[in-house]
C-alpha cells in the first residue's frame, strides 16, 4: 500500500506514535488510508453542510475497511466575491486548490481519495489535483441548492441580481427586491440553476469520476446522503482493483463530457475547465474541439438562467445519466468508458430513464439542433472567445453594433447602472482577462442588470474576461488573447462597429487592417494593477484563457 511508506516498519515507530497521539489505533493504522478532502466552511452556501457530507463519506470507508483520514482546502464564494476585488481569487484559487490537495496527498502519502467539493473553482481545482496525482479517487458533491419560491414561482440567485437591474429600471420596487432577497436561496447547497457549480459537478459525473447522481441529487434530500456513503464504500473497491482517474478520464470520456456539456446548456465556465483538468492528464483539448461537438450535440435542456427549470427538476427527471441515454442516440457517446461506479458508461445507462420530457426532452424535439455553448472567432478573437448560445435571444444572435469601451468592470457597471448604455450598444470590458485583471473577474452584475433594465435582447456584452453560469444574453467571454497581451480587444475604440455572428460562429471588429496596424503600434504597454501578493504571481504565471487558464509549464 501506498500509505505503508509513512506506517509500516521500525523505522515507521515515530510515525504511527504521531497517528496514535490522534487517537488511531494500531487496527486503523494498518488499514488502507483514505483522504477526504473536505472544502466544508461558513462562507459558501454550498459548503456549509459539508461536514455532514463527509461524516457519511467516512462511515462509507469505515464499513469497507478503510480508515479515512480527512484534511480541508479553501472555497470562494464567487456570489459573495461578486463585483468587487474579491472576485480577482477566485479563479485564481483553483490553481491554490490544486497544488495544496497535492501537497498533502504526497507529503502523506494515502492509498486512495474521496473528494468532497460543491462549487465553482473548488471542483475543478479538485479534478486537477485528481488527475495530476493519479491515485485512486472518488467525487461526491455537496449537491445543489433547491430553487426558492415567491407567489408560486421559481426564482434563484440571479433573479436577485436581475432584481438590482429591475429597481434601478423602476420594474420593481425595493421592497420587493428586499422580498426576493429573502426567498431566492432557501438553504444549503451550490446555487439550483446550470451556474458554474452544477454544469462542472454535472460534468464530473459525466466524465465518469462521480456515481449516477452526483451532479443533480439536491443538497437536502436523503438520496444525498446514502450516495455519500456509497462513495466511501466505493472507493476501497476501486483501491482494491487499482483503477485511477486516468484509466477513467481518458479522452473519449472528455468528449462525453463535453457532449453533456452542450445538451445541457452549462456554463461558458466549463470551457474554461474542461481543459484545465485534461491538461492535468496530458490530454490537449482544442477549443475547436467544443464546436464540433456541439454541432453533432442537440441542446435538449433549458435550466436557469437560459429557461424554467432548475437542477431539482432536472433530478426528478432522471438526471444526467438520462440526458446520455438520449444523447447516445446522436452517437456522441462512447458507452466503452469506464466509471467510479465499476461498471462502464453503457452498463450505467441501461437502467436510465427519461421521466419528464419537458425538462429533458427527446431528440425529436430539441431547442437546438446545436449544444448549448459556441467558440466564436474572428480578427477581435483570433484564439477564439465563449458565449452560452442556448440563452441568446433569437435577435440577438447576428447583430451589428457600436463599441462602447471600457477598460474595467468597474467602469462598465457603472455606466450600465447610470442608464448611460442605450439599445444597439456592444459594451466591451477588457483588461479582466486571466493576466490583465488579474484572475478574470466572473461579470454576472453587468449582465445581470442588462437583463434587469430589459436591455438583453438589445444590448451585448463583450469581455476578455469571463461571465458566471447565470448569465443570460448575448454575453461572449474569454475573448483571446486578451487586452493585458496586446491582443485585438485593445486597440477597439468607443465608437466602433463590431458585428456578432453566432451561427457562423465570427466576431468581427469592422476596422481595417491598416488602422488597426496603426492603433497597435501607438498601444501603450499593459501596466499591471497589482503588483504585489499571490495575485502578482498569478499574473506572472497564468497561460490564456483559451488554454484553459493554466500555469505555463
Amino acid at each position: 500500500m501506498r500509505s505503508d511508506l509513512m506506517k509500516k516498519g521500525l523505522e515507521r515507530a515515530p510515525h504511527r506514535s504521531l497517528f496514535k497521539a490522534m487517537g488511531y489505533t494500531d487496527e486503523e493504522i494498518a488499514r488502507p488510508l483514505i483522504g477526504v478532502v473536505n472544502s466544508a466552511n461558513e462562507i459558501i452556501p454550498g459548503h456549509i453542510h459539508l461536514d455532514l457530507i463527509t461524516q457519511d463519506v467516512k462511515a462509507g470507508i469505515r464499513m469497507a475497511g478503510g480508515t479515512p483520514v480527512e484534511f480541508p482546502v479553501i472555497g470562494v464564494c464567487d456570489g459573495i466575491a461578486m463585483n468587487h476585488a474579491g472576485m480577482k481569487y477566485s479563479l485564481a484559487s483553483r490553481e491554490l486548490i490544486a497544488d495544496s490537495i497535492e501537497i498533502m496527498a504526497m507529503a502523506h502519502p494515502f492509498d486512495a481519495l474521496v473528494f468532497i467539493p460543491n462549487c465553482d473553482k473548488i471542483v475543478p481545482g479538485m479534478l486537477m489535483a485528481a488527475l495530476r496525482l493519479n491515485i485512486p479517487s472518488i467525487f461526491i458533491s455537496g449537491g445543489p441548492m433547491l430553487a426558492g419560491k415567491i407567489q408560486g414561482k421559481s426564482v434563484d440567485l440571479i433573479s436577485v441580481f436581475e432584481g438590482v437591474g429591475a429597481v434601478k429600471a423602476k420594474k420593481m420596487n425595493s421592497s420587493q427586491l428586499q422580498q426576493l432577497e429573502d426567498c431566492a436561496c432557501p438553504g444549503c447547497g451550490s446555487c439550483s440553476g446550470m451556474y458554474t457549480a452544477n454544469s462542472m459537478n454535472c460534468v464530473t459525473e459525466a466524465l465518469g469520476l462521480g456515481l449516477p447522481g452526483h451532479g443533480t441529487i439536491p443538497a437536502v434530500l436523503s438520496a444525498r446522503h446514502r450516495l455519500a456513503k456509497y462513495a466511501g464504500m466505493k472507493i476501497m473497491d476501486l483501491l482494491k482493483k487499482n483503477v485511477k482517474p486516468r484509466d477513467i478520464a481518458t479522452p473519449a470520456a472528455f468528449k462525453n463530457a463535453i457532449a453533456v456539456d452542450m445538451a445541457l446548456g452549462c456554463s461558458t465556465n466549463t470551457v474554461l475547465h474542461i481543459p484545465a483538468v485534461a491538461h492535468e492528464a496530458g490530454i490537449t483539448l482544442d477549443l475547436n474541439l467544443f464546436n464540433k461537438i456541439s454541432a453533432k450535440t442537440a441542446n435538449i435542456c433549458k435550466l436557469s438562467p437560459a429557461g424554467p427549470h432548475h437542477i431539482e427538476d432536472l433530478d426528478a427527471a432522471g438526471g444526467i445519466q438520462a440526458v446520455m441515454k438520449t444523447i447516445a442516440g446522436l452517437g456522441v457517446i462512447d458507452e466503452k468508458c469506464l466509471t467510479v461506479s465499476g461498471k462502464k458508461v453503457g452498463a450505467n445507462l441501461k437502467t436510465a430513464r427519461v421521466l419528464n420530457e419537458a425538462v429533458i426532452r427527446p431528440l425529436n424535439n430539441p431547442y437546438s439542433p446545436q449544444g448549448g455553448i459556441a467558440i466564436l472567432r474572428g480578427n477581435l478573437a483570433p484564439d477564439g472567445a465563449v458565449v452560452k448560445q442556448s440563452a441568446v435571444a433569437p435577435a440577438m444572435q447576428v447583430n451589428e453594433g457600436r463599441a462602447r469601451v471600457f477598460d474595467s468592470e468597474d467602469r462598465a457597471i457603472a455606466a450600465i447602472m447610470d442608464r448611460k448604455i442605450k439599445p444597439g450598444d456592444i459594451v466591451v470590458i477588457r483588461y479582466e482577462g486571466p493576466k490583465g485583471g488579474p484572475g478574470m473577474r466572473e461579470m454576472l452584475s453587468p449582465t445581470s442588470a442588462i437583463v434587469g433594465m430589459g436591455l438583453d435582447k438589445s444590448v451585448a456584452l463583450l469581455t476578455d474576461g469571463r461571465f458566471s453560469g447565470g448569465t443570460q444574453g448575448a454575453a461572449i467571454g474569454h475573448i483571446s488573447p486578451e487586452a493585458a497581451e496586446g491582443g485585438p480587444i485593445a486597440l477597439v475604440k468607443e465608437g466602433d462597429i463590431i458585428a456578432i455572428d453566432i451561427p457562423a460562429k465570427t466576431l468581427t471588429l469592422k476596422v481595417d487592417e491598416a488602422e488597426l496596424d496603426k492603433r497597435r503600434r501607438t498601444l501603450k504597454p499593459w501596466t499591471p494593477a497589482i503588483t504585489t501578493g499571490y495575485l502578482a504571481r498569478y499574473a506572472k504565471m497564468v497561460t490564456s484563457a483559451s488554454t484553459g487558464a493554466v500555469f505555463k509549464d
